[in-house]
């Protein structure tokens, strides 16, 4: 009833907007997977031919009488007869989780069913006939195609067609089935797999199997003991307890215990586990399950368990082979045959033929003396060993079954007998009063053992975290969904098998739900059919929703409304938080809310996401002003992509603010997908142009400023088209940025100076700071040290972190920050190391302030950079280890890679040369992978020294080489000097007594130095050419070098180096009498 209501004054209430949307809604259909059988009788035209119409209908009728009965006790759907075919669906229009199960079923029950009907027309009509079917499963639109003509549902596509065809090829008396049945169908039938044959007007070739028999393996936990399973997580306190229980009923202290949780979340993993426990010390276990097709069949579970236990099921055995295995088995379990045979050959159907006298009892006299009979059974089994006894899914309990089960538990404290009894929270069993059975509810994973099950079913190879995200997010913690998705995705081209890990092959889409759980979801919610609607409403808002919203865009009345909430609530569907109107909704599992959305067709979902998103718009202000990435997706969703595009930058630079960059990044992304929609215009370059620059945005401190450069180039491009002078100026920054990084030094300070000519005239203060601290950082790579600390300065006087917060924020770095420890770095080289560490710490300081953590992790690499220049390891180190925490804290690899450079350094300076190398070393190649140039000669010197201290001499050499070689091809030549210098260290330490090579290599440092005004280079040169001559016993001529660079300082004299300086020009002084040295 509320499905129509909905429906209807969904129509009325938007008629307005257009025939079609009313036509869509008043002819509703729905997306769903369903099994479809083709059911056909061979040769029938033949057949018909041979019998008078009248005859012949006689006959027809009785085949579809018998296929229907069949057809009706698995709960399928005929939904047409075509002469002597039939087509039935099922999943439709009740969803069951196993439609596959019950489909192969009824399958082989028709043709069963038909064998036996053939005794009778062979009798009257000398005739038998054969029947052929064909099964598949696929996503079909189901619903009523042309309106109120009495032809009701029909579905559309493929699914039907290949159930047909596959008929086509069975033989006769055969069941044929498709690739996804057989998957959906696992191991609890066997097969023959046939040739892949080529299907008339179907495309796609696919696997194709012949059902053969149903697999007497019937129980739940049968299935797993021949399974393959991941080990049971997240269970370690259930299952102690379980086997306290246990321990107890081996002692004679039995008791009953109770199960209880949602389908998938692993209860019979749970028992199978404690089964296995159980044998291991000499229980005997024996189990039974209650079945969805056997709700009214009284002791169903009992008879099932009896019949797999004594009697063969599937076995061809007579009547009288199955009463002496009957009496068999009694006889072993000691228990008096006239007392018991009478009682279970009544309840297995095994006639007696006279052996036996007829009991003379009432039904309930009969129904006791079973039960007697049953707990005999039982209790003499425990005279031998402890029994663990268990009953799944008592929400399919019959009656009879249940008032058993209550009997055995009033008896189980006084035997050694464990009774273990699960079923779903929904389940409406009730004990009597006399009967208590505790319950533990499992709950789902936590987070951790939820990815270890997923490790699990990828056999221990890691998955990337965008794939262990996704799952995690689609799962809510339940096991088989966490199995069924992982494995889904495995089998997908979406990832590549490596030696020890999975590597995404490129974006991961969003996911599917997998074949093997969609009847079950879609069975949740069609139970739920009158309330069904406002789930897919709700779905179509999102996992969460609230009350204002969903009223502003449902047709139903207040109350009406409320009522479906409530009893989406009481099922389990979704949370409630507050109450109306103030309350909020949240779906249980993210694959509910996928199944009932998913459900929807997609001109109604359309519709839905266009009324929600002008809802938004209208009459929800403040929330599309916070939240402009809901209405961006309603409006994409609708297919309204112009409207759509302004509300993805919005929430793009929103992100932004946030420090948000992966979801910037995927805002503008979703965006940008919808440009190909649009034709070309200004405004779609506009939009554009805006889209790109927030990706460049995001781009640069994830990823690195050389993975922005191609956004970058496009809004240059962009601004240029449209005469766009605001954007045009942070593409000319951002470029920049990312030629120094590449390296490439002059295309860098082109770029820097044409940002500085355009942005003068301009006199906006914000775009001169930015061009000032992309002009200094270019310079300072090349070593023009004079310039940097020109621009720097030059900055930092325009720089006003109040009024600036949100303008500079376009130019993608914080110029204050920049400028503040270029200033520092420049200072230390230009011999002022105390102004140095003063400049760095207060800018330290302010990025703290400004709680960025992309600047707070630059601001605390450079300052152990600085750290590392005046040799100071311990806080080189712990600068560095925090760069590198707020780097992986808030995912910048860039950064991170950074700090390994000093942090190599420091640990190297500590002792651990090796471990320096290391990090160095990776350091290198990660950049190396990354395509980044920038610094190389930064990183080479660095690991040469480090080389150096290994004694692995040649490697050092070769590094140096390499970043001479950088130096000359790129102008990055701000650590030539330091190249040299080293160079010539490590051909002392190849060649002690032939100092000519390193001199000349060290004297060439330390000509670069002084040509670059880097003073603090300038004393590392000189300091170690002073100490070639000290070897050369050279020592006026080393004392003359050093003396004066050391005497130009005015501070620092506290630092490593001029400690050094000083103590060596002393030792020369000990060789001929020099000028006092004051400090």
């Amino acid at each position: 009833m509320l499905r129509n209501e909905l429906l209807y004054a969904h129509a009325n209430r938007v008629r307005k907007d257009g025939q079609g949307l009313v036509w869509i809604l008043e002819h509703h259909g729905e997306r769903r997977q369903l099994t479809v059988t083709f059911c056909d009788v061979v040769g029938s035209t033949t057949l018909a031919s041979q019998f008078d119409p009248e005859e012949w209908r006689t006959i027809i009728g009785a085949y579809y009488d018998v296929a229907g009965k069949v057809t009706a006790r698995f709960e399928g759907h005929i939904a047409q007869y075509l002469g002597d075919g039939l087509l039935t669906y099922f999943g439709y229009p009740l969803a069951h989780e196993d439609d596959a199960q019950r489909a192969a079923r009824a399958s082989l029950g028709i043709i069963e069913a038909v064998e036996r009907l053939n005794v009778t027309l062979a009798e009257r009509y000398d005739i038998s006939l054969a029947v052929r079917v064909g099964c598949h499963t696929g996503l079909v639109v189901i619903g009523d195609l042309v309106g109120d003509t009495g032809q009701g549902d029909i579905i559309l596509g493929d699914t039907p067609n290949v159930a047909a065809r596959l008929q086509g090829i069975a033989q006769p008396n055969t069941l044929v089935i498709g690739a996804v049945t057989h998957q959906l169908l696992g191991d609890d039938f066997a097969y023959q797999s046939l040739r892949t044959p080529s299907l008339k007007g179907i495309t796609t070739p696919q696997a194709v199997f012949q059902v053969l028999y149903e697999n007497t393996a019937r129980t739940r936990l049968e299935a797993l003991a021949s399974a393959e399973l991941t080990p049971l997580v997240g269970r370690g306190s259930e299952l102690d307890e379980l086997q306290t229980y246990w321990a107890a009923a081996e002692h004679g202290l039995g008791r009953a215990t109770a199960i209880v949780g949602e389908a998938g979340i692993g209860k019979s993993r749970l028992v199978r586990e404690l089964t296995e426990h159980a044998a291991a010390r000499s229980g005997w276990f024996v189990g039974c399950q209650c079945s969805p097709y056997h709700q009214h069949t009284a002791l169903y579970p009992m008879i099932d368990l009896i019949e797999r236990i004594v009697l063969r099921p599937g076995s061809s055995d007579a009547p009288e082979q199955r009463l002496t295995n009957l009496e068999g088995f009694l006889v072993q379990s000691g228990i008096r045959l006239d007392e018991a045979v009478p009682v279970l050959a009544l309840l297995l159907s095994i006639p007696t033929d006279g052996r036996y006298e007829p009991l003379q009892l009432s039904a309930e006299q009969q129904k006791q003396r079973t039960f007697e009979v049953l707990l005999t059974v039982l209790t003499r089994r425990t005279q031998q060993q402890p029994v663990l006894f268990v009953v799944e899914d008592l929400q399919w309990i019959d009656a009879s079954t249940l008032e058993f089960l209550a009997t055995m538990a009033r008896q189980t404290p006084n035997l050694p007998i464990l009774a273990v009894f699960t079923s779903r929270p929904d389940a409406k069993v009730v004990w009597p009063k006399d009967v208590d059975i505790p319950s533990h509810t499992l709950e789902r994973l936590s987070p951790d053992a939820a990815i270890e099950v997923a490790c699990h079913v990828a056999q221990q190879k890691s998955l990337p975290t965008r794939v262990i995200d996704a799952v995690m997010s689609k799962t809510d913690g339940v096991p088989l969904f966490i199995e069924e998705l992982t494995k889904m995705l495995l089998e997908s081209e979406l990832l590549e098998e490596r030696d020890d890990h999975y590597e995404l092959r490129g974006p991961l889409p969003p996911l599917a739900i997998p074949n093997t759980l969609q009847d079950s979801l879609m069975a949740r919610l069609d139970r739920l059919a009158p309330v069904k609607e406002v789930a897919q409403l709700g779905a179509a808002l999102g996992r969460e929703f609230d009350y204002r919203l969903l009223k502003a865009v449902c047709p139903l009345d207040d109350a009406t409304l409320r009522q479906g909430l409530e009893q989406l609530v009481s099922a389990g569907f979704i949370r409630e938080k507050g109450s109306p109107p103030q309350a909020t909704y949240h779906f249980k599992h993210a694959l509910i809310q996928d199944t009932a959305y998913q459900s929807l067709l997609k001109s109604t979902r359309q519709a839905h996401h266009q009324r929600i998103a002008t809802t938004l718009e209208a009459e929800f202000g403040d929330l599309a002003k916070s939240q402009p990435e809901l209405i961006a997706h309603h409006f994409t969703e609708a297919g309204l992509s112009a409207q759509a595009l302004p509300h993805w930058e919005a929430a793009g630079v929103r992100a932004l603010d946030r420090y948000a960059n992966q979801e910037a990044a995927n805002h503008a992304n979703r965006g940008l997908a919808l440009l190909a929609a649009l034709p070309e215009s200004h405004q779609r370059d506009r939009c554009e142009l805006a889209l790109q620059l927030v990706l460049a945005r995001a781009t640069t401190p994830v990823v690195g400023p050389h993975a922005a450069a191609p956004m970058y180039s496009r809004v240059r491009e962009l601004a240029q088209v449209t005469g766009s002078t605001a954007e045009l100026l942070p593409a000319l920054c951002g470029l920049a940025y990312a030629h120094i990084v590449q390296g490439h030094m002059e295309k860098a300070r082109a770029l820097s100076r044409e940002f500085l000519d355009l942005a003068t005239p301009l006199g906006d203060p914000i775009a001169l700071s930015a061009a000032h601290w992309v002009v200094a950082y270019t310079a300072w790579w090349q070593g023009d040290l004079v310039e940097v600390r020109d621009h720097s300065r030059r900055c930092l006087a325009l720089y006003d972190a109040d009024d600036h917060r949100e303008g500079i924020a376009v130019y993608n770095n914080n110029p204050g920050i920049v400028c503040g420890y270029l200033d520092a770095l420049s200072s230390w080289m230009l011999g002022y190391p105390d102004e140095a560490t003063d400049v760095m710490e207060r800018t330290l300081a302010h990025a703290h302030e400004l709680g960025d953590p992309y600047l707070i992790s630059v601001c605390q690499l450079f300052s152990a950079q600085l750290a590392q220049l005046r040799r100071e390891s311990g806080p080189a180190f712990a600068y560095a280890e925090d760069a590198l925490h707020t780097a992986i804290t808030d995912d910048l690899p860039a950064v991170e890679l950074w700090c390994l450079l000093p942090r190599g350094w420091a640990r190297a300076q500590e002792g651990d040369a090796a471990g320096g190398q290391a990090d160095i070393q990776e350091a290198m190649d990660r950049r190396r992978r990354m395509r980044m140039g920038a610094v190389w000669p930064w990183y080479l010197t660095l690991s040469a020294e480090m080389w150096g201290a290994l004694g692995q001499i040649e490697n050092g050499l070769r590094a140096t080489e390499e970043a001479l070689d950088w130096v000359d091809r790129n102008d990055e030549r701000l650590y030539a000097p330091e190249a040299h210098r080293i160079r010539g260290e490590l051909l002392l330490l190849d060649e002690p007594r032939d100092t000519r090579s390193a001199e000349e290599s060290i004297r060439r440092g330390f000509a670069i130095a002084q040509s670059q005004g880097a003073k603090a280079f300038e004393l590392r040169a000189a300091t170690s050419l002073a100490r070639v001559y000290l070897r050369q016993r050279k020592f006026r001529e080393g004392y003359e070098l050093l003396s004066p660079v050391y005497g130009w300082f005015t501070e620092g004299f506290g630092t490593a180096d001029l400690i050094e300086a000083k103590a060596l020009l002393e030792e020369l002084s000990h060789h001929f009498t020099p000028p006092t040295i004051t400090r």
